[in-house]
C-alpha cells in the first residue's frame, strides 16, 4: 500500500470490477491502451483478473488509486513487464535480460484534469525504484497519445526509440529518469 496526499493505491481485489466498468467500456479513456475490453459488461472481473495474474507471475502490477478522503476509485497506476525482443507483454521469469518494467497509468475520464495521474505516477515510480530496485524504468506511449506525452514529460521522462507493439502498432519508448 502506498499512501500519497490524496490517493491510497493497493493491489487490487476482484470487487473493484464494478468500480473500473467506466474504465473499461469508455472509448475515449481506452483508445490508446488497447481499446473497450470487448467482454467487460458481461465479465467485468475480467481484467482485474489479469492484474492479478500479473501480481502473482511478476510480484508487481496494477496499483489501483483511490482517494483518501472518500474511498472512490479513480484509476490505476503500475508496472507491466515487456519482453522487448516481441514488444509483448510477459514475466520477468520468461523473458529473462529481455524483460522491461513499464509504468503504466489509465484514469477514468471524469477524473481526469485534477493532477491524480501525476501524483500517482511518481508515487508508483518511487516505489518501484526504492522497494523493488527497478533501474531502468520506461513508459510506452502511442505518437497521437499526447495527454499522457505530456505527464510524461512532467515526470521528467524523454522520448527515445519507436517501437512496434505486437498488438496496438507504433508507440515511443519514454525512459525515466533514474
Amino acid at each position: 500500500m502506498i499512501r500519497t496526499e490524496r490517493l491510497l493505491l493497493r493491489k487490487p481485489v476482484l470487487e473493484d470490477a464494478e468500480a473500473f466498468l467506466e474504465l473499461f467500456t469508455d472509448p475515449v479513456a481506452m483508445e490508446f491502451i488497447g481499446g473497450v475490453h470487448p467482454n467487460a459488461r458481461n465479465d467485468p472481473q475480467f481484467p482485474i483478473h489479469r492484474w492479478l495474474e500479473r501480481w502473482d507471475q511478476n510480484g508487481v502490477g496494477p496499483l489501483v488509486a483511490e482517494r483518501r478522503e472518500d474511498g472512490l476509485v479513480v484509476g490505476r497506476a503500475g508496472l507491466l513487464v515487456w519482453d522487448v525482443r516481441t514488444w509483448t507483454l510477459t514475466t520477468f521469469d520468461s523473458a529473462g535480460e529481455y524483460a522491461q518494467p513499464e509504468l503504466g497509468w489509465a484514469f477514468i475520464r471524469a477524473h481526469w484534469g485534477h493532477g491524480y495521474a501525476t501524483e500517482t505516477a511518481l508515487a508508483v515510480r518511487e516505489w518501484a525504484r526504492a522497494q523493488i530496485g527497478i533501474g531502468r524504468l520506461i513508459s510506452v506511449i502511442a505518437p497521437a497519445n499526447v495527454r499522457s506525452q505530456r505527464l510524461a514529460e512532467r515526470l521528467g521522462a524523454t522520448p527515445g526509440e519507436t517501437v512496434e507493439l505486437f498488438d496496438n502498432g507504433p508507440h515511443v519508448v519514454w525512459e525515466h529518469p533514474r
